[in-house]
């Protein structure tokens, strides 16, 4: 009888220690994060209004959590007898963003974080280490001097580690525990709104949080964690027979949903936040805004700035190459999807770069100036040329009239290809750089240029893909010279690969980039040296895939590297940058590589009939299509994709180091429109070669060869 009351009196005390623990006294709004968090696993909540009121009901040794719901503008006040009541009472408690506390010297003014991130400093936080990153977006903390704080704010190095430490940088404490209360002097529970990455780490400060307030060292969490923007599907999850034909569905209205397209009503405060092009960056447009018909030209997309509140900067720079890719993707994606409409904007897209823009105005429309036929790189910057930039907007072009049937601007597109032609050195190559300018153009002639004997440039990211043109043309019209000069460009950057070739943000971008040209020379050229060429790089860029098709980022030479990881904190920020520390680091980059390769081994895959080359394009689609940004809270963001991704953690993180093109950065021409117009062509069963077969070059080559060339 005595065991049995025993067992009784210990089930009833466990039971009552279970109702303790999930009982939490909460001050602050109900709508904030933590609140519902909280409530989703299960604990009661009892709610007040003020934290003097909530700590005086509260019970001894209860747990207790007041959030602030005025952040950044006002910090939480709580007086200091409310503080030492809670000590007295034994309350665990968490607050956030205070005032003042007793003991502490809290300045009046709040710092306001630009650079900087969040870095673990405590071996406490559960799966989390000492110098391990997490991002606290447009962060505002209370300044002040506390010793051993679980996590601070420091602009630091790194791509999920500060691996240059924090001892040369300020930092400022983010979390601290002090006589048995934890305070965050920023608002943690902003995680969701806010878009705190990564995910996982962010659940480990929280569990880390809640169990202090719990004093339940086992409590883990029974529900997903709340996440307003998020891939598409999982690693594992099985994919709809349709997902690919939604994949482009879903890209194509991003367009449209985030208001990409200029309208008149708005030009002018485009052309007031585009500025000097230099910093091109801003909030984005009124929800209420109206969306243009492409004839007055697409933005770039997003900028990697995400504000407090989750939005995220536009940037409002127009570029030339970023209006012939979209067009482009409209246009095969309006084929695909039976859409006239994309058909309609693609349309007005080429109009509006082709003639009523400023890209190709002045002397470039000029038959006997030698800058005839180049189009200028931005609104702000038309007389500078890059190849590159030329050769993405020109095979945008055709890859826009080849789904349309549309034959309007052949001359121009001719026009472009031999006017970059006529400028390449006697090697093939544009420049160092890949950029000219018009001053120095108009002054020396374009013979001059044509002359050079010395330069021979092997970095395909600026050079490579106008080769490609030059093999695309060639095979429409026969002109000769065309396959000679790429022939031999070609020829001399695989004789300095992989040594010699320069990269710019990481080594696996010039890979991407060399494969188009190379699948082309093959198409002309079929021979055993071409196709070796081909599969040297093809097989080195795909020796990074991984199981779930991402393609891993690799640093080549530092000697031959343009951008390299930051070498310092105080190099953070400061440059373009990779978006990795290290090789082996998880990430993928749809910016600089993936798109690319994406569209390239498309083409090597039906140049070749290569069972390899096919799979991986497979696993590739499979993989952009489970990592397309799905959020059912931002329109603008949803269907498109980030810049970066963690493969490992499948989410989007990496070093943010980039000034321009962070890793939550987003871009309507190189990303979105290469991504979806190659989906296309797989859905469609085909190649950019093989369809744009028929597009008609050869009634306009010898009077544009007459015009160029006098010959």
């Amino acid at each position: 009888m005595k065991l049995k009351l025993l067992c009784f009196w210990g089930l009833f005390l466990l039971l009552c220690s279970c109702v303790e623990n999930k009982t939490i006294y909460y001050c602050g709004s109900e709508q904030n994060e933590v609140y519902q968090l909280l409530k989703s696993e299960g604990f009661k909540l009892i709610i007040f209004d003020s934290p003097e009121v909530m700590i005086e009901n509260a019970t001894n040794g209860s747990g207790a959590v007041i959030v602030c719901d005025t952040y950044p503008m006002c910090p939480l006040e709580i007086t200091q007898e409310t503080y030492k009541l809670a000590q007295q009472k034994k309350i665990r408690l968490y607050l956030e963003y205070p005032d003042k506390l007793p003991d502490l010297c809290v300045e009046k003014e709040t710092f306001h974080a630009s650079l900087e991130r969040g870095v673990i400093t405590s071996d406490k936080l559960m799966n989390l280490e000492p110098m391990d990153i997490i991002g606290v977006n447009d962060c505002y903390t209370r300044v002040v001097k506390v010793n051993d704080p679980l996590i601070v704010l420091a602009r630091v190095a790194g791509f999920d580690q500060a691996e240059y430490g924090i001892e040369d940088v300020e930092s400022y404490p983010l979390l601290c525990e002090k006589d048995n209360i934890l305070v965050a002097f920023t608002k943690l529970s902003n995680f969701r709104t806010g878009r705190y990455e990564p995910l996982g780490a962010w659940q480990s400060v929280w569990k880390y949080i809640i169990s202090f307030v719990t004093n339940d060292s086992d409590f883990t969490f029974s529900t997903e964690w709340p996440s307003d923007v998020r891939p598409t599907y999982s690693r594992e999850q099985s994919l709809p027979a349709d997902a690919g034909k939604d994949m482009i569905s879903r890209g194509l209205e991003w367009f449209f949903n985030g208001r990409f397209f200029i309208d008149p009503s708005w030009k002018k405060l485009q052309l007031e936040r585009q500025g000097d092009g230099l910093m091109p960056v801003a909030r984005a447009l009124p929800a209420d805004s109206k969306v243009g018909n492409g004839s007055m030209g697409i933005l770039e997309g997003h900028a990697s700035n995400i504000y407090y509140d989750g939005e995220q900067d536009f940037r409002y720079w127009l570029r030339a190459d970023v209006q012939g890719e979209v067009a482009f993707a409209l246009a095969a994606g309006g084929k695909s999807l039976n859409n006239s409409t994309y058909e309609e904007v693609s349309k007005n897209l080429m109009e509006y770069v082709l003639k009523k823009s400023a890209f190709r105005a002045g002397k470039r429309i000029d038959p006997s100036s030698p800058v005839y036929g180049l189009i200028g790189w931005s609104d702000t910057h038309p007389y500078v040329f890059y190849a590159d930039d030329n050769a993405r907007l020109v095979l945008g072009l055709i890859g826009a009239s080849a789904f349309m049937d549309y034959d309007r601007w052949n001359k121009e597109i001719i026009e472009n290809i031999l006017a970059n032609f006529r400028l390449s050195n006697v090697n093939g190559f544009f420049g160092n750089g890949g950029r000219l300018e018009e001053p120095q153009i108009l002054e020396k002639g374009w013979q001059y240029y044509a002359k050079r004997p010395e330069l021979v440039n092997p970095h395909p990211h600026f050079e490579s893909w106008m080769w490609a043109c030059y093999l695309w043309l060639y095979d429409k019209t026969g002109y000769q010279p065309l396959l000679e000069k790429a022939e031999k460009a070609i020829r001399l950057t695989m004789e300095n690969y992989p040594e010699g070739w320069k990269w710019t943000n990481g080594i696996q971008q010039e890979r991407a980039r060399m494969i188009l040209p190379l699948a082309w020379l093959v198409r002309v050229q079929d021979t055993s040296e071409h196709r070796e060429w081909l599969d040297q790089v093809v097989s080195r860029l795909l020796e990074n895939q991984q199981i779930s098709g991402a393609i891993r980022e690799e640093l080549g030479n530092s000697s031959t590297g343009t951008f390299g990881k930051a070498k310092s904190n105080k190099d953070y920020g400061v440059t373009e940058a990779p978006l990795i520390s290290h090789n082996g680091d998880p990430v993928a980059d749809m910016l600089y590589t993936s798109n690319f390769a994406f569209f390239s081994l498309n083409e090597a895959a039906r140049a070749t009939g290569n069972t390899q080359y096919q799979e991986a394009v497979e696993k590739l689609s499979d993989f952009l299509i489970r990592i397309q940004v799905k959020s059912d809270r931002y329109a603008h963001l949803d269907g498109a994709w980030y810049r970066a991704f963690d493969y490992n953690r499948w989410d989007y993180w990496a070093s943010n180091a980039d000034h321009g093109w962070g890793a939550w950065s987003t871009l309507t021409g190189w990303i979105q429109s290469w991504i979806i117009g190659t989906q296309v062509l797989i859905e469609d069963d085909t190649s950019f070669w093989d369809k744009t077969k028929g597009v008609s070059m050869k009634p306009h080559m010898d009077e544009v060869i007459q015009t160029m060339f006098g010959n």
